[in-house]
């Protein structure tokens, strides 16, 4: 089995990996309240609910 002779450092394990993109589009929900977009498992930004109940005063 092929194992590494040495340690790769950060620096060049970091270089490889910055190459990594996002290629899909942020998961958007909507709103069971105001129907507005969210991003799902957090607050909605525009009237403060979350899991049914208001979290934040908006």
């Amino acid at each position: 089995m092929a194992v590494p002779k040495r340690k790769l450092s950060r620096a060049r394990t970091r270089h490889r990996r910055s190459s990594w993109l996002r290629t899909a589009a942020p998961t958007v929900a909507t709103c069971p309240r105001c129907r507005s977009p969210r991003r799902p498992h957090t607050v909605c930004a525009t009237c403060g609910t979350y899991a049914g109940r208001t979290v934040v005063e908006a």
